[in-house]
């Protein structure tokens, strides 16, 4: 075991403590710029697919179920090998960098592809840069900030980050209505927004690198990554709790379309949809994150999927058009506020320093898989049972599934850190 990462800065020279650098510093600042130009990128495009899947494509909810598993899933693939290269090469930097540059190299050739085939090629190489990136940049941010302040520092990245969320399918369906039918226009101000990130993070980017910065301070210098690492028992829990909640965490693709099913919605505004819950999760990122840094991540994390609760009972429940999609996205925004950003600083302090990237993949990775199963199984689901039934069944058992891991929050939240 070693001392706190919080008495050595990011850059490298040694300090007293945690409390000369600033809770958001640079680092997260920069990068969570860079994750708001990509999500601009990503999201204009992504917003439509269940839409366009279902609607104009024809696929049924099964079909849909998969390849919307497939899009969720093929970033867990990846996500473990893009960790392990950013913790043995110590350069998190230049990993997450590969994946930025595959994404925007998928917005490329996304202007030229043709049919559903050649379509979920280019996602499906988008979604592996996706993979290749998240936990190197994490691991930068949770190396650079006070271990007080993750909580903090976390909510202000993933804020920045639904910014471009949020932004994205706004854009898209703002040019749509100025030129119809202008979806290579859509791609081509994705691409843009794509290139704009990459370089920024090439070129701005602070090179933060945890064994370096350990040798540069007064603690002692951590052995290279190794896996063993990852079967840290702090972890394990993590991992378990993790992985049911995912099994029964279905897409926001989904939930969207079960809001359409419930009537009085013109399908133009699909995209708003997404737009709405990333305000909501905009809104709410920095406050729940602060609360988690004071009542524990653990618990923020679990009882975060409550509000996933609520939102797959507003999008069913034979409530007004307009009380269902103003509950279903503030409740799905306030889930997303509670886990994403929450999971990764867990994960980022269970694990030793030289293993924090991989620690992160793999939580990250396990979400991953397990919401693509979610999604396959629930597309199922929703042939066999409709969509009211179906969603209200899962509704039941992550409720259940929530209840079974409020008994691990203790040993969660009180599990030494480990660096």
């Amino acid at each position: 075991m070693y001392i706190s990462v919080r008495d050595r800065p990011a850059g490298g020279t040694t300090r007293g403590s945690s409390s000369t650098r600033p809770p958001v510093g640079r680092v997260v600042i920069t990068l969570g710029i860079v994750s708001l130009l990509t999500d601009v990128s990503s999201e204009s495009v992504s917003a439509i697919l269940p839409l366009y899947l279902t609607a104009v494509v024809g696929l049924t909810p099964v079909a849909y179920g998969l390849i919307d598993g497939l899009y969720q899933g093929v970033s867990a693939l990846v996500r473990l090998g893009g960790g392990w290269l950013a913790d043995a090469s110590d350069r998190p930097k230049w990993v997450a960098f590969l994946g930025y540059g595959l994404s925007a190299v998928a917005r490329v050739f996304l202007l030229f592809a043709s049919g559903a085939a050649g379509i979920a090629a280019v996602v499906t190489a988008d979604r592996i840069g996706k993979g290749i990136r998240t936990a190197p940049r994490d691991a930068m941010i949770s190396t650079a900030t006070p271990t007080e302040h993750l909580g903090r520092a976390f909510g202000v990245h993933r804020m920045l980050d639904t910014i471009g969320a949020a932004l994205g399918p706004l854009i898209a369906f703002g040019l749509l209505v100025v030129v119809p039918d202008g979806y290579s226009v859509v791609l081509v101000v994705s691409l843009a927004f794509a290139l704009a990130g990459v370089a920024l993070l090439g070129l701005l980017g602070p090179d933060v690198r945890a064994r370096r910065d350990r040798d540069a301070s007064s603690g002692p210098t951590p052995p290279p990554f190794r896996w063993r690492d990852l079967t840290d028992r702090r972890l394990r829990p993590l991992l378990a709790v993790a992985g049911v909640l995912g099994l029964l965490t279905i897409s926001d693709g989904f939930i969207y379309l079960a809001l359409l099913d419930h009537g009085g919605v013109n399908v133009a505004w699909f995209p708003l949809f997404y737009v709405g819950t990333n305000v909501a999760y905009l809104l709410l990122a920095v406050p729940i994150g602060r609360l988690a840094d004071r009542v524990g991540r653990a618990r923020t994390l679990v009882v975060g999927h409550l509000a996933l609760v609520g939102a797959y009972l507003c999008a069913v429940l034979p409530t007004s058009t307009a009380a269902a999609t103003v509950g279903t996205l503030l409740l799905l925004g306030t889930f997303y506020a509670a886990t994403d950003g929450v999971i990764a600083a867990i994960a980022g302090r269970l694990v030793p320093v030289q293993a924090r990237s991989s620690g992160i993949a793999a939580a990250q990775t396990v979400v991953a898989l397990a919401r693509m199963l979610a999604s396959a199984g629930f597309g199922v689901l929703w042939l066999l049972l409709g969509p009211t039934a179906a969603m209200a069944t899962v509704a039941a058992l992550l409720a259940l599934a929530v209840l079974a891991a409020a008994t691990r929050i203790p040993r969660l939240d009180g599990a030494a850190v480990t660096t």
